[in-house]
């Protein structure tokens, strides 16, 4: 067996750079091992063994035609599909020689104590990462014993790969689910007196002078789920001194009762004590300077101490570090009632209509610009969070998931405001000052920075539009400096609507379809109007339209969906479906007379699709006109090659769809591993083809535009086309000002 091949590892064995091998979490483990930090040992199950038995259980393509099916906007179908997934690699059966090597890893671990207690904890490859965290994705499991329970433990964390808050997750991260992988840390048990959070930088202010520790009784999953109030202390980094304590009353706490956890009650003469010592708390921040020193960047570091023995049961970079600082915020606000005072846990001010919502079931009610009040969070919360314009939450500490996902968000958050969820009222408008921690009464706030004043004065010759698809986010994203959306998706809103539109058809119910389409349509253009919206009209592949409701009895079943049943060819075929959209976007365009609505036709094989979706467009009683520009998606490579006859075909616009296009000139799927690696948007003829594209364009006088992902990744790729002289590029809406600062920079060269 090769070293890549290999199923375990040792702590010893493994360093920080083995991320691809062991995860973030279990790099991190055997690094500190190594550099001798107090860590208690343990072994690796590899993501090559999650990934061996993925194979030899053929479920890749199975758990890929589930993931084709959900609307990861909407929880229970999050859930169903996830549960489906969990349920079938559950039903896998582990190779006898993997199942030997963890048996007798397992009692090399217990050493003299037959059916040692270990915990089993999940270690993604794309976990904790310095460009992105949202920890507790996947499942940790406590206090397992004896073999056949730990083989258990071990399925049921490669399963935790596909919990709903972990495909919710990759998919907003951009993250391929198959390139992902799964590795298994099984370490021996630390039954924690004690336990907490150390962040070598403040996590709220991001002051370098600053350790911040949290503490609290017990076991740590109570202070990282933000189920307790944590003691909080200020530690001078330069010199240990304890600047500030916050000591907080733990009434009940996590311990380890014979194999179980259980919450157990403090006797009220302990629960108000400071929960470790100024020894320990100096102890602990000397650690988290050598860890800062060893990794070259600040720590998020889980501690426990056993019988005055500190152990660190995990590190991570700080993933919620500006990348530039920005101007100091300057706030003026008219006073406002205090309503609540908790503790800041993300810097901002924000306004909003209360939502408390106290169980995960609940999550949908949050609509957007919602200040979401809860007593606390989950990883599961995280959907709802998105949408959410604050947070306030009613236990946790700065270090509790509610904080470090709302920093990771950008949104601001008030923790540990006791009696939030009582105090605070459904629909009531309040305003949450993330900075200070607290919540007042009203909304009447002028919040302004430098630093946005400054993206406003940046003018680019360059379009920078944003790539949307969903609805609630339109508002949110309009606010931003972007000139309007240069790629606008009907598949999400296909999926909103869950039912395929034939069945709208067959069912009499095609008007039905139609307003659910202008609805949503009207968010957008409302939302951006004057801005062009460019309407990508339906892309959905063969596979995806079966996901929908009825989808199953019209739609045919296709080895190769890319490449199958899909795009213009569609419409052509079944103009039916086709006339639905025209007949929205006349009502958005005619009715409601938004005519900042544009069309983008996508996958066109050959001129003659154009011609023949042309003259569909032309019956609805559609026209081009200065205010209806029709485009076409650039994704085929008969599109570069003949792009002079498409254009004499007549169109207003082109937008390169980069992903596609990339894939089908090297002849590559990004979406299966084995080739994957292939890949690239900068390879030398996908650079060609740029730039013929564009200068075709220039030629015949026609915009241009590029929708794909690259645009938002390759600074360089931005450079090369703004020389060329492209007219747009549409990027995701969380690079949009770092894009059009890179446009300036490279125009300003040009100049």
């Amino acid at each position: 067996m090769t070293e890549e091949q290999r199923f375990i590892y040792w702590f010893s064995e493994i360093d920080k750079n083995d991320i691809p091998i062991v995860g973030g979490k279990g790099a991190n483990l055997g690094e500190m091992t190594k550099a001798s930090f107090p860590v208690p040992d343990g072994f690796i199950v590899s993501a090559q063994a999650y990934f061996s038995f993925l194979r030899e259980n053929n479920l890749t393509t199975k758990i890929k035609h589930l993931l084709n099916t959900v609307n990861i906007e909407h929880q229970e179908s999050l859930r169903q599909v996830s549960e489906h997934v969990k349920k079938i690699i559950m039903h896998g059966d582990m190779s006898e020689e993997l199942t030997s090597e963890i048996f007798k890893s397992y009692r090399t671990l217990g050493g003299v104590v037959k059916d040692a207690l270990v915990a089993v904890r999940s270690s993604a490859t794309a976990e904790d990462l310095p460009t992105a965290s949202f920890a507790g994705q996947q499942e940790t499991y406590l206090n397992v014993q004896g073999e056949a329970n730990l083989l258990q433990k071990i399925k049921a964390a490669w399963a935790s790969l596909f919990e709903a808050r972990a495909i919710f997750y990759r998919e907003e991260k951009k993250f391929n689910h198959f390139k992902v992988g799964i590795a298994i840390v099984v370490q021996k048990m630390v039954a924690s007196e004690k336990s907490g959070v150390m962040f070598t930088i403040d996590p709220v202010t991001n002051e370098k002078s600053k350790i911040i520790i949290e503490a609290i009784y017990g076991l740590g999953e109570m202070i990282v789920q933000g189920q307790v109030n944590p003691d909080h202390y200020d530690v001078a980094k330069k010199d240990d001194t304890i600047n500030r304590k916050i000591i907080a009353d733990q009434r009940v706490m996590l311990k380890k009762v014979g194999t179980q956890n259980k919450q157990v009650s403090i006797p009220p003469s302990q629960a108000k004590k400071q929960k470790i010592t100024d020894s320990q708390i100096k102890a602990l921040a000397q650690l988290g300077k050598k860890l800062e020193k060893h990794y070259y960047f600040p720590q998020d570091v889980e501690w426990a101490i056993v019988k005055d023995t500190i152990y660190l049961v995990q590190t991570r970079p700080i993933t919620t570090i500006p990348k530039n600082q920005k101007p100091e915020e300057k706030v003026q606000m008219q006073k406002l009632p205090l309503l609540l005072q908790g503790s800041p846990a993300s810097p901002g001010i924000a306004s909003g209509p209360v939502k408390i919502i106290t169980k995960v079931s609940e999550i949908d009610k949050i609509l957007q610009g919602d200040v979401m009040v809860t007593p606390q969070t989950n990883p599961d919360f995280v959907p709802a969070m998105k949408k959410a314009s604050a947070i306030v939450t009613e236990k946790g500490g700065r270090t509790s998931h509610a904080a470090i996902v709302s920093r990771e968000l950008g949104i601001p958050a008030v923790v540990g405001a006791d009696n939030a969820t009582k105090i605070l009222k459904h629909g009531m408008v309040v305003t949450v000052n993330g900075i200070k921690g607290e919540v007042y009464k009203g909304g009447q706030f002028i919040a302004t920075t430098a630093a946005s004043q400054e993206r406003e004065r940046i003018q680019t010759a360059t379009k920078v539009y944003v790539n949307l698809a969903q609805p609630e986010i339109a508002d949110r994203v309009a606010q931003k400096h972007v000139d309007g959306v240069g790629l606008l998706r009907a598949e999400f809103m296909m999926a909103n609507i869950g039912t395929h539109p034939k069945k709208f058809l067959r069912d009499g119910k095609k008007q039905v379809f139609i307003d659910k389409l202008v609805d949503q349509l009207t968010m957008f253009c409302q939302a951006f109007n004057p801005r062009p919206v460019v309407y990508r009209t339906t892309d959905f592949k063969s596979n995806e339209y079966r996901g929908l409701i009825g989808g199953k009895e019209f739609e045919p079943i296709e080895a190769n969906p890319m490449l199958g049943y899909r795009g213009a060819y569609r419409y052509i075929s079944d103009p039916e479906v086709f006339n639905l959209e025209l007949e929205a976007i006349k009502i958005i365009r005619n009715k409601k007379n938004f005519k900042n609505l544009w069309v983008m036709l996508p996958f066109v094989r050959t001129v003659k699709e154009l011609i023949d979706v042309k003259k569909l467009i032309a019956k609805s009683g559609l026209y081009r006109s200065p205010t209806f520009k029709l485009w076409m998606m650039v994704e085929i490579p008969s599109n570069v090659i003949l792009l002079e006859k498409f254009i004499e075909a007549g169109i207003d616009g082109v937008s390169i769809g980069s992903n596609d296009l990339t894939m089908l000139i090297l002849g590559t799927d990004r979406d299966n591993n084995e080739v994957a690696h292939v890949f690239d948007e900068q390879n030398d003829a996908v650079l060609w083809a740029f730039e013929h594209v564009i200068k075709t364009c220039n030629k015949y006088k026609i915009t241009s535009s590029m929708c794909g992902q690259a645009p938002s990744q390759y600074p360089s790729l931005v450079e090369k086309l703004v020389r060329l002289g492209i007219t747009s590029v549409s990027v995701s809406p969380d690079t949009i000002e770092d894009v059009r600062k890179t446009v300036a920079l490279y125009e300003k060269k040009l100049r």
